[in-house]
């Protein structure tokens, strides 16, 4: 099986063959059948993306499986294009045949409940179990650097499509063209690194350690987003993801009227209703439909795409996503008074409810691209909650004038958030700024594993770093846009092990306001805290590591379970513990048998402290 040729054969067709594509082989099931989609895919193209659809399916099986999977299916398709009639087979929606591909296979791990239920029971069955942070399947790691470049000199098509499939089974939410080019980037650093390999000054774990972050970047960076967005159309429903969309779109292209956005945000949450339940190609022909309209209407939706849509196919989207917000139009009053002072609006309310808030909530996030998506929805939500009360029988005349005081209190308290961690921060530097973090989110959710918690807490510092220095207008997207894909990773693990009461509140109650629900909890009252057994706290002589990254992990982990041991500690406890520890460690790390001086002054900082905790 030549890899490498189907990955170039998909990247270089994927456009046309994509605008071939029927829009559903729901809609249209008799012009879509497997043999059908075969002949507009062409081998390869179908082969390859069957075996992204198999591995993402079915996580725990191996590769050899997943590629007979394919090749079974493909040799069906094949057979149905060449067929003058399409038997009863051929005649079957793709989703099914490539669920009873699977069902038919014996031994798989954990899908004898799906495949005894009926469609679509069964399809919503395996979907459920599309879920990349259950950790069902290790992390991948980058094998030792000559070993790879041996088999990739020996074994380069498959290990090619080897990489493909460990790609996909660990992120099932994964758009298959993004793994089809990351899997180009992967055989370019393979080649580029091994190729060093015979210059005898060449670093080879130097070059993939320098290279591999850039290759897997996309893969991190989409498979989040995927699944976030997925995990908030399961659990919000379509009508919060259509809402954050057009937020996002308005804000994006200021000068677009409502109806054009309106569709966009119609398309888009198709498509990711599409994606998210697993349909590959629907997903793919969505997508490439969208940019295509995208790039073809510039002239009505924004003048800063323009070289996006120049790009080569597989780059347009994140270009787009990530391109500057267009200017507001000339002449764009500052404020939507209509939306409150118009005596029509009760009624226009009541005839329409959904669509006058999406239009209010399109006016008022074309004129702000300095808040952020999420609290642009809790201002829909307040007005939406204004209106509600005011439009009732007997409410004052100036009800709805109340609604601009509670708006710019809401305006207030989230930009001071914001601002109040911006300047911690900047004090503090990454790494006391983690520390501060831990000691809240450890309180809050004292359940998760010390691993848990530097991880999520190590991504809001990143945060930090990354939108404390920008400037005021663009502060707030950036932090809380990307603090919600944080938090949604939160709650995907609330979801598979729950955590406590405040964070099941919190995740579930609204999406909008899930961020400041989160801020609000405090320590978790129902929490047991931990034992003092001897194993509690061990010090030894790996404190003195002069690896800087080790040491602060190691005193992260310590602090964690501190927290976890005392959830009552006040600041001045925490200063007086941490200030003899590191007295301790000072000590102990000047000595000449360090170990032994661990074994005597631990014991003796644990009495002490205990006596500092218990004051």
């Amino acid at each position: 099986m030549n890899w490498r040729t189907i990955i170039y054969v998909i990247l270089l067709v994927s456009l046309t063959v994509v605008k071939a594509l029927p829009r559903s082989y729901r809609d249209i099931e008799e012009k879509n059948s497997i043999g059908q989609r075969f002949s507009q895919l062409q081998e390869n193209h179908f082969k390859a993306i069957a075996m992204i659809m198999f591995a993402q399916y079915v996580p725990g099986g191996t590769f050899g499986r997943a590629v007979k999977m394919a090749e079974d299916v493909t040799d069906l398709a094949k057979s149905c294009a060449a067929a003058a009639r399409d038997g009863p087979d051929c005649l079957k929606p793709l989703d099914r045949i490539f669920l009873d591909t699977i069902c038919q296979e014996e031994n798989l791990p954990g899908f004898t409940d799906c495949c005894a239920k009926k469609d679509p029971e069964r399809n919503h069955c395996f979907l459920s179990l599309k879920n990349s942070s259950r950790g069902f399947v290790s992390p991948f790691e980058r094998p030792n650097a000559e070993a790879a470049c041996k088999n990739h000199s020996q074994h380069q098509h498959p290990l090619t499509g080897y990489f493909i499939y460990e790609v996909a089974r660990r992120h099932p939410f994964l758009y298959a063209p993004t793994i089809l080019s990351v899997a180009i980037r992967y055989d370019e650093m393979m080649t580029n690194c091994c190729g060093s390999a015979e210059d005898p000054t060449g670093n080879l774990e130097e070059c993939f350690r320098r290279q591999a972050p850039k290759v897997m970047k996309p893969v991190k960076e989409d498979g989040l987003r995927q699944e976030h967005t997925c995990g908030i159309l399961k659990k919000f429903g379509e009508r919060t993801l259509k809402a954050l969309k057009l937020a996002q779109i308005s804000q994006k292209f200021p000068k677009a009227d409502f109806a054009t956005v309106n569709k966009l945000v119609m398309d888009i949450a198709n498509m990711h209703k599409d994606c998210c339940r697993g349909d590959m190609l629907d997903c793919m022909h969505d997508r490439e439909e969208i940019l295509h309209y995208v790039c073809t209407n510039q002239d009505i939706l924004s003048s800063k795409i323009k070289k996006c849509c120049e790009k080569p196919l597989l780059q347009q989207s994140e270009c787009i996503v990530n391109a500057e917000n267009d200017d507001k139009p000339a002449g764009l009053s500052p404020h939507v008074r209509e939306f409150i002072e118009d005596k029509g609006i009760c009624e226009r309310f009541a005839q329409e409810k959904d669509t006058h808030l999406a239009r209010f909530l399109y006016e008022y996030s074309r004129r702000h691209p300095e808040f952020s998506a999420q609290m642009l929805l809790r201002i829909g939500k307040g007005y939406e909650d204004l209106l509600k009360e005011c439009c009732k029988a007997g409410a004052p005349d100036n009800c709805c004038g109340r609604g601009e005081e509670e708006l710019k209190k809401h305006i207030y308290e989230t930009e001071s958030v914001m601002k109040t961690s911006c300047d911690i921060y900047k004090e503090k530097g990454d790494y006391y700024f983690q520390n501060e973090l831990l000691v809240s989110f450890t309180k809050k959710m004292p359940q998760l594993t010390s691993a848990e918690l530097i991880k999520f807490t190590k991504q809001m510092t990143t945060i930090g770093s990354k939108c404390c220095q920008l400037s005021q207008d663009k502060l707030l997207p950036c932090a809380e846009e990307n603090l919600d894909l944080v938090l949604g990773e939160i709650c995907r693990r609330h979801l598979t092990d729950p955590i406590n009461p405040g964070v099941c509140q919190c995740c579930r109650s609204s999406y909008a306001f899930r961020r400041p629900c989160m801020g609000k909890l405090e320590m978790d009252e129902n929490y047991v805290p931990l034992s003092l057994t001897p194993g509690l706290f061990t010090f030894h002589e790996d404190l003195c590591t002069t690896e800087e990254e080790k040491l602060q992990h190691k005193k992260q982990e310590m602090l964690v379970t501190l927290i976890k041991y005392k959830p009552q500690i006040s600041q001045e406890q925490l200063t007086s513990v941490t200030a003899a520890f590191t007295a301790m460690r000072e000590r102990c790390c000047r000595e000449e048998n360090r170990q032994a001086c661990f074994g005597q002054e631990g014991p003796e900082l644990i009495k002490r402290s205990e006596k500092v905790l218990s004051a």
